[in-house]
């Protein structure tokens, strides 16, 4: 309902769409949108930013919770592994509006961060209005809210490995670091590779609602992405036709970006989404 059904709607990305002549009698316009798109001076702005924040945010993000799932499987205290378990899996429910409330809080130049690090020869400033920290801020706020969530699909994995296999490394001879190289990340493999071609196809839809909240005129440079770019373009200034084309344009390299993943999944370690 809320994922297939909007679809039609894409029409309108091809036409000039009036709100009182409806999604088929509006006038054509063909590609119109997609090349002011192209042309526009916000084009290059917002598609390197979109780019830049998703590489880091995955590069940085994707691995915690395999290493999180990795370090509690380790450990051999049930009470204090459920614990450590629901202490990161916490900040997960927290709204997204109070996890940069406090963010705002803690970054501020009277904040408890920026308080901490002036004691190292940190300038006191308020780093939200700081395009330099934008993205570490973004990143590491991002991995402090979904490590725990994220790590139980990869702790049911790891419950799900046959122990008889760790059984027969020992017997081998096997320390710790050769059981998790020739039997823990191999049997993780199939699950680590759908999760990166899911995490990659979402990458080009990065979070607008967290990024809306912690962005302002100052650091549009660095933070303007495609999906803020839309809703300015669509909710503020009401050009309905423009922005749907410029999310159908997100849409497609999303999808470009899913189907080549899982094309070089396939071939590198014969597993894929599909």
């Amino acid at each position: 309902v809320f994922q297939y059904g909007p679809m039609m709607g894409l029409i309108i990305s091809f036409k000039e769409y009036k709100p009182s002549k409806g999604f088929f009698k509006s006038p054509w316009v063909g590609l119109k949108n997609f090349k002011d798109f192209f042309t526009n001076p916000f084009f290059k702005r917002v598609l390197l930013n979109t780019i830049k924040i998703s590489v880091t945010n995955l590069i940085f993000s994707f691995p915690m919770p395999i290493i999180l799932a990795l370090l509690i499987s380790e450990l051999r205290s049930k009470t204090y592994s459920r614990i450590v378990q629901t202490i990161s899996y916490i900040p997960h429910f927290i709204s997204i509006v109070v996890i940069v409330s406090i963010m705002m809080d803690l970054t501020s130049r009277d904040g408890a961060i920026v308080n901490f690090l002036s004691h190292f020869g940190f300038k006191k400033v308020t780093m939200l209005n700081e395009p330099k920290y934008f993205l570490p801020l973004y990143v590491i706020s991002g991995i402090w809210q979904n490590i725990g969530w994220n790590s139980i699909i990869y702790l049911s994995a790891l419950l799900a490995i046959d122990a008889e296999l760790y059984e027969a490394a020992k017997i081998d001879g096997a320390g710790k670091f050769r059981q998790l190289t020739s039997v823990t990340l191999p049997c993780l493999l199939p699950t680590i590779v759908v999760m990166l071609i899911l995490q990659v196809g979402k990458s080009f839809n990065v979070g607008y609602e967290k990024i809306l909240l912690m962005y302002n005129p100052l650091t549009y440079e660095v933070a303007d992405v495609i999906s803020t770019y839309v809703y300015r373009e669509g909710l503020l200034n009401m050009n309905w036709s423009y922005s749907t084309a410029v999310g159908l344009f997100n849409s497609v390299v999303s999808f470009a970006l899913v189907w080549a993943t899982n094309k070089i999944s396939q071939k590198v370690s014969g597993s894929g989404l599909w």
